[in-house]
C-alpha cells in the first residue's frame, strides 16, 4: 500500500476545486485517508485520524479554518464508531457517511445565500471586505432576485483579495468598485450595510477573518451600520479569543512583502493576514442553520459536541 500524504491530498482537493473551502478540503482528505489506509480496528482508526489531523494542522499555515473541519470530522468519527457490531460495515459506513457529510457541507453556501438575501434591498450600497465565497454567493442570489444594488470592495491588503472579489462580482454584472482600505472611514456614511465572510467563527460569536475586519466592525458600530457575517456552520471553531490580536501571527513571506513596498521598506514590514472581530460588533451571522445572533454560536457548538 502506498504512503498517504495528508498535506498533498488536501492541497490537491483545493487545487481541483477553487470553490472548495479549507474545512471541506480537510474533511475530504480525512475520508480519503480512511478509504486508502483501511484501518483494521477502531483504535487504529482513531490513531490514524488524530495523527493525520495533527500533521495537517502543523503543515498548513493559518490553519484556523481547516481546524474547524478537522474537529468536526473527529467528532463525527467518535459519534459513529460504536454504532456497528461488524468492523467492516463500520469502516465502510464511516466513509459513506463522511462523503454524505461533505456533500451536505458543500450545499450549505447555497442555503445561507437563500436565507440571507432578505437583508439586501433595492438601491443598497454594500461594503464588502476581501474575497468571500459565501458573500459572493449571497450577492449573486440577490442579483438573481432582481434586487438592484451596488458594492464597494476594500482592496484588502496585503493579499489584494478585494480585486479578486470585484472581478467576480462584475462577472455576474453586479456593479462593484474597489476602494483602498484606508478609505473605509471616508465612505462609511454612504454605505447602507456591510457583509463579510469568515475563516472561522469563535465560540463567542466573534469572527476570525482577513485583516482589517475588526476596524471595519468598529467603524460600522460607531456609525450605526449593520455588520453581517456570511459563514457556513462548518466554520464554527472551538476557540475563544479575548482580543483582536489573540491569534497565531500569520506573517507573509519576503516575496509577498516586497510586492507592496521597496526592498529597504520590506525589511521593516510585518504583514498580518487575519484578525479577530469580537461579537459585540457583529449584527447577525447568516448561516446554513439560519440567521443567528452571536450568542447562539456557542449553543450550536454544544449541540455538535455534547448531544
Amino acid at each position: 500500500m502506498s504512503d498517504f500524504n495528508i498535506r498533498d491530498t488536501y492541497l490537491q482537493f483545493l487545487a481541483e476545486d477553487p470553490e472548495m473551502t479549507m474545512p471541506i478540503a480537510a474533511i475530504e482528505s480525512l475520508v480519503a485517508m480512511i478509504r486508502q489506509k483501511q484501518p483494521q480496528t477502531s483504535s487504529e482508526l482513531l490513531n490514524l485520524v488524530k495523527s493525520n489531523i495533527d500533521d495537517l494542522k502543523a503543515q498548513i499555515s493559518n490553519s484556523i479554518s481547516l481546524s474547524a473541519g478537522c474537529d468536526l470530522f473527529m467528532r463525527f468519527v467518535l459519534k459513529n464508531i460504536n454504532l456497528y457490531n461488524d468492523w467492516g460495515s463500520c469502516r465502510s459506513n464511516l466513509v459513506e457517511n463522511g462523503e454524505l457529510f461533505v456533500q451536505r457541507a458543500k450545499e450549505s453556501r447555497a442555503k445561507l445565500a437563500k436565507l440571507g438575501v432578505r437583508f439586501i434591498d433595492d438601491d443598497d450600497c454594500i461594503l464588502v471586505h476581501s474575497y468571500s465565497r459565501s458573500v459572493l454567493q449571497l450577492l449573486r442570489e440577490a442579483k438573481a432576485n432582481l434586487i438592484r444594488f451596488r458594492v464597494m470592495v476594500t482592496e484588502s491588503r496585503p493579499t489584494g483579495e478585494g480585486y479578486r472579489m470585484a472581478k467576480a462580482l462584475k462577472a455576474y454584472d453586479i456593479p462593484a468598485e474597489v476602494i483602498v482600505d484606508t478609505a473605509v472611514g471616508f465612505v462609511i456614511h454612504s454605505v447602507d450595510k456591510i457583509f463579510v465572510g469568515a475563516e472561522g467563527v469563535a465560540e463567542s460569536g466573534g469572527i476570525i477573518n482577513h485583516i482589517g475586519s475588526y476596524q471595519i466592525g468598529c467603524l460600522a458600530k460607531i456609525n450605526h451600520k449593520p455588520f453581517y457575517v456570511a459563514a457556513e456552520s462548518h466554520k464554527f471553531v472551538r476557540m475563544f479569543p479575548t482580543a483582536p490580536n489573540d491569534l497565531p501571527a500569520s506573517v507573509q513571506n519576503d516575496q509577498d512583502r516586497s510586492q507592496c513596498c521597496d526592498a529597504n521598506e520590506a525589511d521593516m514590514l510585518t504583514t498580518y493576514t487575519t484578525d479577530y472581530t469580537p461579537d459585540e460588533y457583529v449584527t447577525a451571522l447568516i448561516t446554513d442553520l439560519g440567521v443567528l445572533t452571536p450568542s447562539a454560536v456557542s449553543e450550536e457548538l454544544i449541540k455538535v459536541w455534547y448531544d
